[in-house]
């Protein structure tokens, strides 16, 4: 029991020390003069020297070097939109140091009047659900990708969703969630920028009022949507640490059938792709979704070649069914995070996919009901993953070591090879044994952990 409290208490000081700030700024001001000093301490921090992928090239320091001008504190949707250089079309390109701090709950359907919109207020005129489902029911239009009037009202009509409920942020901020921020019905999207840090937040149900079918998506077509709570694509150096992902009150469980599938409102939690790369993801808590993270969009290869590479750790996947990550070409530091991993809908953990590289090492899987250790990986056309102890909890057993390469391939074919071709070396503090795993990233992991 001593070696667990150290240990917890040595993680403790590693979330709570902070780098020297790129620059010294006198105190915030415009409606920051409240904030308390922890506040204004953490919005200077700056990721730790060796802290993951995110660490590499200059490393990620988002808004610390902010004049006191670009210290910001914003309830609404309009205000953070304002803070984020005025303009949520041209926001991508605004490279101003800046930090803001989210207070309360900001809704990405709030207008520019606090009135919240609904999907009928940005639906084009001539799309409805109901005559979506008529125009596309594959046992009158086929399998066949949808096209016509219909379908080219609903993709107007996603542009109008697009247009309010994308946050786009630019390079070299800092955003941070007092105690209690709460982003719903968003997305943000940090695309083609660079340092960019989000703390402290609990993301909620960014849905999407438009789904689209899929006839040959799968054996029976899918249902798919494009809203993710966090997605970052084009960039580099970002670090997305202590934050919460949830489907809130509105869970995919919750969403009714369509053509025979379930009719999916929700795309990824926080998914990295489009040649992103340099990201660094920690404590965060991911609960009860279906799909969790994408890295890497597309199997072509191109571009996303030599990129996506990211470090996860001290993460928990709480309830997910999959994708907790799915990745395709990175080189994936994935250690010390804790899966507690249930549900009918479960199915994988790990997805290996093309010219991926993952190094998993020191997890934490504590399996659920008629959930086994063969099938925490799945296949996605990658050859290889390197597994280090990890440890699987499987219902009703103590938990053990288990080789998670040696478990997949005993129960599928073809096999996986257990060597992925690298070593991390991008790490900060210690790297815990698996069977501490869960003492440690439980109780730290999420927003509102932070000390402010």
């Amino acid at each position: 029991m001593r070696r667990v409290a150290a240990s917890a208490a040595l993680i403790i000081l590693t979330l709570t020390a902070a780098p020297t700030p790129a620059a010294a700024h006198p105190g915030p001001a415009g409606g920051a003069e409240t904030l308390s000093p922890l506040a204004r301490h953490l919005g200077r921090q700056a990721l730790p020297a060796n802290d993951g992928w995110a660490a590499a090239g200059p490393g990620t320091t988002g808004g610390s070097a902010a004049t006191a001008d670009q210290v910001h504190v914003v309830d609404s949707r309009q205000d953070l939109v304002a803070a984020l250089g005025g303009d949520n079309a041209t926001n991508a390109t605004n490279a101003t140091s800046k930090i803001i701090y989210i207070k309360g709950e900001i809704d990405g359907f709030e207008d520019a009047d606090g009135r919240l919109l609904g999907c009928t207020d940005l639906a084009d005129p001539g799309y409805s659900l109901e005559a979506y489902l008529a125009a596309y029911d594959p046992a009158v239009w086929g399998r066949v990708a949808p096209s016509g009037p219909v379908e080219e009202a609903r993709v107007r009509s996603v542009t109008n969703q697009t247009r309010q409920t994308q946050i786009n942020v630019g390079s070299n901020t800092t955003i941070v969630g007092l105690r209690g921020a709460r982003l719903t019905g968003l997305t943000l999207m940090i695309d083609r920028a660079t340092n960019v840090i989000v703390r402290n937040i609990t993301f909620d149900d960014a849905r999407d009022c438009f789904p689209a079918w899929s006839p040959t998506d799968g054996e029976t077509g899918n249902w798919n949507s494009q809203y993710d709570l966090v997605s970052v694509r084009r960039s580099e150096n970002v670090w997305i640490d202590h934050n919460t992902f949830t489907d809130g009150d509105n869970p995919d469980s919750g969403q009714p059938i369509h053509f025979g599938r379930p009719y999916q409102v929700h795309d990824g939690a926080l998914d990295i792709t489009h040649t992103a790369s340099l990201v660094t993801a920690s404590w965060n808590r991911f609960t009860g979704r279906d799909k969790l993270m994408l890295i890497g969009s597309s199997n072509t290869v191109g571009p996303d070649v030599g990129r996506l590479n990211v470090t996860l750790h001290h993460n928990l996947f709480d309830k997910g069914f999959q994708r907790l990550p799915r990745v395709r070409f990175g080189q994936v530091d994935l250690y010390n995070n804790q899966y507690r991993l249930a549900g009918d809908g479960f199915e994988y953990a790990i997805g290996v996919g093309v010219q991926s590289a993952v190094y998993a090492e020191n997890n934490h899987f504590t399996l659920g009901a008629g959930i086994t250790a063969a099938d925490l990986l799945y296949d996605w056309s990658g050859t290889a993953i390197t597994t280090r102890g990890n440890w699987v909890k499987a219902a009703g057993a103590l938990p053990r070591p288990v080789d998670l390469v040696a478990a997949y391939n005993a129960a599928h074919d073809p096999d996986l090879s257990p060597d992925a071709g690298w070593t991390p070396t991008l790490r900060h503090g210690p790297v815990l044994p698996a069977p501490l795993v869960p003492l440690v990233v439980g109780p730290l992991a999420g927003a509102d952990r932070l000390p402010l």
